[in-house]
């Protein structure tokens, strides 16, 4: 059955383009391994030129990549025995081989428990010097004991990235390549995307990354010198440190088509994936941070965490992920339900970008109200 729009979903998502929170936005919405609900509205580029969005249209998936590449990587070495939830990462990676950091475990880091910051500016603490990213990670002071409270952070994956580089003895984007989207036969989803798809990629923020340099500024309480890019960021990574990091690391990077980003989705569903043993999928939903401030699971958030994204339609052992482009991906493992909303709100003419939490949430019970009428 080809899958067709929503009405109100779609209805819905115009008035925000119309309102000015995004310029375009596709969703996908799938029950039991079949596409029920698709549309495209908008456009993927309104500067340099105007470019309609389509079901085809790829974005940058941003923080989508933790789950969607990193958690699924980390969830293969599992497998395999080539890695334990509890080893320390120290015996992995020799910075961490500190006394703050001893006691970070790979669950730790893929449950944002590590005490880690959420954030810093990796091309500025290294100097330019990519080789140094892990150990300027490792000299960051935490701020909070490891397994005490959840703090959302990029740091956490990139080193998580870096120990999947040293476990498989490939780099990133090749370790991704060959165990996720060969494999699966995924062609249009690439870290690093050729030049010749750039007509194809919605485009990103207008004007260089003035968003982060502007983090930077307010981090250093000064204007910092940098090589900052200018114009519209269209093809290439938007998050700063991903592009500093050579485009693909375990926090960002990772562009994709909301079909093949299904097809990745589907690998955490224990009856539709093809990449794990279906009890492995249990890690996905079971929830690794109970008692703390937000509830974790293996490279996901759940939704029984307040004011999550979810929404109030979905079940709190949903599972689900957004990324600052505008990209959201949740799951209904029970239901075997995905939900995906890939909008590009940072291409933009002026900041602040949209909060569009609510805009997510309101997709989410559009969705699930939809899926109730069809049934």
């Amino acid at each position: 059955m080809k899958p067709q729009p929503a009405t109100k979903i779609s209805s819905f998502l115009a008035e925000r383009i119309e309102a000015g929170d995004f310029p375009s936005a596709v969703y996908l919405i799938a029950e039991r391994g079949e596409v029920i609900f698709a549309d495209a509205l908008g456009h993927s580029v309104i500067e340099p030129e105007r470019r309609t969005a389509t079901l085809e249209t790829i974005y940058d998936l941003a923080s989508l990549t933790k789950p969607l590449v990193t958690g699924l990587l980390v969830a293969r070495l599992l497998e395999s025995g080539t890695l334990r939830l509890d080893d320390e990462v120290a015996n992995y990676l020799e910075p961490f081989r500190r006394s703050d950091k001893q006691a970070i475990t790979v669950r730790h880091l893929a449950t944002h428990t590590s005490g880690l910051p959420a954030w810093r500016p990796l091309y500025l603490l290294t100097g330019g010097d990519r080789s140094s990213a892990l150990d300027a990670i490792a000299q960051l002071e935490l701020e909070s004991p490891p397994g005490t409270r959840v703090i959302y952070s990029d740091l956490g994956f990139i080193a998580l990235g870096f120990l999947i580089e040293r476990l498989t003895g490939r780099p990133f984007s090749e370790a991704a390549h060959d165990e996720i989207f060969a494999p699966l036969a995924l062609k249009r989803t690439s870290f690093n995307p050729d030049e010749s798809w750039r007509a194809e990629i919605a485009a990103c923020e207008l004007g260089g990354t003035i968003y982060e340099r502007e983090m930077c500024r307010k981090l250093s309480a000064a204007e910092v010198r940098y090589d900052w890019r200018e114009g519209v960021i269209w093809g290439e990574v938007h998050d700063e440190n991903a592009r500093f990091l050579g485009g693909a690391s375990g926090h960002a990077g990772l562009f994709s088509c909301a079909h093949d980003a299904f097809c990745l989705a589907q690998q955490f569903l224990p009856r539709t994936t093809e990449l794990l043993r279906p009890t492995t999928c249990a890690l996905f939903s079971e929830n690794m941070t109970a008692g703390l401030n937000e509830a974790r699971a293996l490279a996901w958030q759940l939704a029984a965490t307040q004011d999550s994204t979810a929404g109030p339609s979905l079940p709190p052992e949903s599972f689900g992920h957004t990324g600052f482009t505008g990209t959201s991906c949740w799951l209904d493992p029970h239901r075997e339900r995905i939900f995906l909303l890939f909008t590009n709100r940072t291409h933009v003419p002026k900041l602040p970008f949209a909060n569009i939490n609510g805009v997510r949430r309101r997709f989410h019970s559009l969705a699930v109200a939809a899926l109730g009428a069809k049934t």
